[in-house]
């Protein structure tokens, strides 16, 4: 081979990997940019990048196939493969986040309907690990819980992707793997002061009170994540519709924020939030009754929907 020749694909080769390495959004070379976990029609759990959607909502599963994808899909380098397995349930994006972040009171419209100061600081909540549930199972609501006072919160998830603390504003989504819809289910008997003491973390973090999915869209999808509609229906009943610039706090100020003093473990899910138009607040109140079914929707993520299931016992 030609040596001058061989030294400009050597140099041209470097160049591509030094810019893919610093783009202003990657974190690492990994190679999907929407990310799914399934059972596939082989019966093992997979990871994989979809084929031929965009968004995924209950039209389209049924009939979804998937390239697997092979690596670490947060924090190394991973491969979208060749091989195509036809998808026999969907699955959280994640199988157990280390935590739950989740940000209160932090749509305007929301903060308003609620008779609330917009606050100075993000609020900061936690829900347990075992709050994950898949993007179409159902919601079992512990007896505990039963007072038919069970609501509703579509939310953009955020799941860091890089191992970070002391993030500076200008960096923060430098460290986002992606984006998922999520709904922060609330056992309203429990976060109010009247009747469970203001006990937020309780109230929203029973097993499968946190489904997400239906799948993990990259930075490269989503650039800017405070641009993106989102909505909740309950019974095909849209109770939500909101867009994400709506928020007090950015999703890039929400993730330097959380970071100062407190490390970032790659796979948390940050919830930024909930728009105006959840049940307690309207008149007369509306609430996820048992059988009830719940649907949030983010614009280029799709939707997921859950029915709600009553505990006697």
């Amino acid at each position: 081979m030609n040596s001058s020749l061989s030294l400009s694909t050597s140099i041209l080769r470097n160049t591509n990997l030094l810019k893919r390495s610093f783009s202003s959004t990657a974190i690492n070379n990994k190679s999907w940019t929407r990310l799914i976990r399934f059972e596939g029609l082989d019966n093992k759990i997979h990871y994989g990048e979809p084929i031929n959607v965009t968004e995924i909502n209950t039209n389209n599963v049924k009939d979804l196939k998937a390239k697997i994808v092979e690596g670490d899909i947060l924090t190394k380098n991973n491969e979208v493969t060749d091989k195509v397995v036809g998808v026999k349930k969907l699955l959280a994006p994640l199988e157990k986040p280390p935590t739950f972040l989740c940000i209160g009171l932090n749509y305007k419209k929301h903060a308003k309907e609620a008779n609330r100061e917009p606050p100075i600081n993000p609020i900061l909540f936690v829900k347990g690990t075992s709050a994950v549930n898949n993007p179409y199972d159902i919601v079992e609501v512990p007896k505990i819980a039963t007072n038919n006072q069970v609501d509703y919160e579509v939310e953009l998830c955020v799941v860091i992707g890089k191992k970070c603390k002391n993030v500076k504003k200008e960096d923060a989504l430098k460290y986002v793997a992606g984006y998922t819809v999520g709904n922060d289910v609330s056992a309203r008997k429990w976060q109010g002061n009247k009747l469970g003491g203001g006990q937020w973390s309780f109230s929203k973090s029973f097993d499968g009170f946190a489904p997400i999915g239906p799948q993990l869209v990259s930075p490269e999808i989503i650039p800017n994540p405070n641009t993106l509609q989102l909505k909740m229906k309950v019974n095909d009943e849209t109770l939500q519709n909101s867009n994400t610039k709506d928020m007090i706090f950015d999703v890039p100020t929400i993730i330097s924020f959380l970071s100062q003093g407190h490390t970032l473990e790659p796979g948390t899910v940050i919830m930024t939030g909930t728009p105006e138009g959840v049940g307690f607040t309207r008149k007369p109140p509306i609430w996820l009754l048992d059988g009830f079914k719940a649907e949030a929707y983010i614009e280029k993520i799709g939707s997921i929907k859950n029915t709600m299931k009553y505990l006697k016992e």
